[in-house]
């Protein structure tokens, strides 16, 4: 029987007061799991009123040291709940457990970082030419932070926008994807028992409807989204009426690039795992081969290979490679685009259909997909996929590759793999992205900063980056003269 999840306001697990409810269902099943409330703009603008009033009156008050405390011990409560909700993530998007477990990890190593911030957030003091002023700056919280999540990695881009936010000192309303919203939900739990005075952290739940309410409130101070580029460019037409500033984290086309003198077995391990790891729904997947062509024909029959041993089955399954397709909408704009590449003329080696087989039936399955002799004017060699669909074109030299490799509108994530060190830094430099792996691909760390450029979104999360996104720098100028001054003068 699906169970029934509230919204977390004020401290108070509460239904939408509109009475209205959304399925949610596990892809691998089909089947309604869970129910969540479609909140109002009337719960929306209560939360964030809520989050305003616990900031003003009682949060920005709240020390570093004490901040810090309540986020080690959100840390210790993710950790010792990480097989509930790895399972729940798992079951409501579809990402095998091996990998929700470990991202569980992350997400607890995310607040203990950013809990090491907490009492650190200092300003400086700045030697004026005239002596007689003293002149200091502080590093202060910005209020309420609206935080929109996606559906593939819930808790894990939730723990890149919450723990910053927290550690700043400011208050927040999250939003999760309404696909995927029960790990979110079932997070929220854990806050009181962390020690967060009610109102700190609330959670909102529904579909788009209450996304106006969410980013033009005038009490909002920041808003922090991850997702796709048009809720992006409406988020922003929003929250641009109060000047709200916002982060978003977008999509990609990353390239990965292999040259000649790369190590193959490491190279193409990693640039199987870096697509169709989470069945490809992740923004960071190196959905774009780039080969160079001496070793072409090498690489296309080793990835085959591998591809074509890719088990598919329960995400639960310890032995599952690769889960289903998150929802039924993700589903159908996969298997469009594979076709749409076909009618372009598109080779595909292996896969580009709907997966079927024993224990497969029921789920959002595809096949993983391998595209060969890629054109790069191939509207799917253009356009984020976010499925198990991989390019693969091949290039010349190092000049041909960085101008392939920089042919897109994205710029999040990129791969290198060669034995040459200055071809590498070299590349590096070249290539427009806002992260290039060298010899490894889709590795992730906390304290390395994370975000793209061109229509892959502005901003930075995770490493010490990520505080600059919620705080806000204040400069405070003290007169040490006791001689009066013309008053229409300025004091050099």
């Amino acid at each position: 029987m699906a169970e029934s999840y509230q919204m977390l306001i004020g401290g108070e697990w509460t239904d939408g007061t509109g009475g209205e409810r959304l399925d949610s269902y596990n892809p691998f099943t089909q089947e309604v799991w869970g129910t969540i409330p479609q909140a109002t703009e009337q719960d929306v603008g209560n939360a964030i009123e809520i989050a305003h009033r616990t900031f003003r009156e009682r949060w920005r008050h709240v020390n570093g040291r004490d901040r810090a405390a309540m986020l080690n011990r959100l840390a210790d409560l993710i950790e010792e709940n990480a097989e509930e909700l790895a399972t729940i993530d798992s079951t409501d998007n579809g990402k095998v457990i091996r990998e929700t477990r470990s991202q569980m990890r992350f997400a607890a190593r995310n607040y203990r970082y950013f809990a090491g911030y907490a009492d650190k957030l200092q300003g400086n003091t700045i030697p004026l030419d005239n002596g007689q002023m003293f002149d200091y700056t502080l590093v202060e919280p910005l209020g309420v932070a609206v935080l929109i999540t996606a559906w593939n990695s819930p808790l894990p881009l939730l723990a890149n926008k919450l723990a910053p936010a927290l550690a700043a000192g400011n208050t927040v309303v999250i939003k999760p994807s309404e696909h995927a919203s029960l790990s979110t939900l079932a997070f929220g739990k854990l806050i009181a028992k962390a020690g967060f005075p009610d109102g700190v952290v609330n959670i909102v739940t529904g579909d788009g409807r209450i996304g106006n309410a969410l980013t033009a409130n005038p009490l909002v101070r920041k808003i922090s989204f991850t997702g796709g580029l048009p809720t992006a460019r409406r988020i922003l037409e929003s929250a641009a009426a109060h000047l709200i500033p916002v982060t978003t984290e977008l999509g990609g086309k990353s390239p990965n690039i292999i040259f000649a003198d790369a190590d193959l077995n490491a190279a193409v391990t990693g640039a199987v795992a870096g697509v169709f790891g989470a069945s490809g729904q992740t923004c960071i997947a190196g959905s774009r081969l780039l080969v160079q062509r001496a070793i072409y024909d090498e690489v296309c029959r080793l990835v085959v290979e591998k591809v074509r041993g890719i088990k598919l089955g329960n995400p639960l399954d310890e032995t599952t490679e690769m889960g289903p397709v998150a929802n039924r909408a993700q589903l159908d704009k996969i298997l469009a685009m594979i076709q749409q590449a076909r009618d372009e003329g598109a080779n595909i080696a292996v896969g580009g259909a709907k997966a079927s087989g024993p224990a497969l039936e029921g789920g959002y399955f595809v096949e993983p997909t391998v595209i060969v002799d890629v054109d790069p004017s191939l509207t799917i060699a253009r356009e984020e996929v976010f499925g198990p669909v991989l390019c693969i074109i091949p290039f010349e030299d190092e000049a041909d590759a960085v101008a392939i490799a920089n042919a897109t509108e994205y710029g999040l994530a990129s791969g290198v793999w060669t034995n040459d060190l200055r071809r590498a830094h070299r590349v590096a430099r070249e290539i427009e992205a806002g992260l290039v792996w060298l010899n490894t691909y889709r590795a992730s760390y906390v304290g390395a900063p994370f975000g793209g450029t061109k229509l892959s979104g502005h901003g930075r999360e995770r490493s010490w980056h990520a505080l600059l996104e919620y705080t806000q720098v204040k400069n405070v100028m003290l007169d040490l003269s006791a001689e009066e001054r013309d008053p229409f003068a300025m004091k050099l």
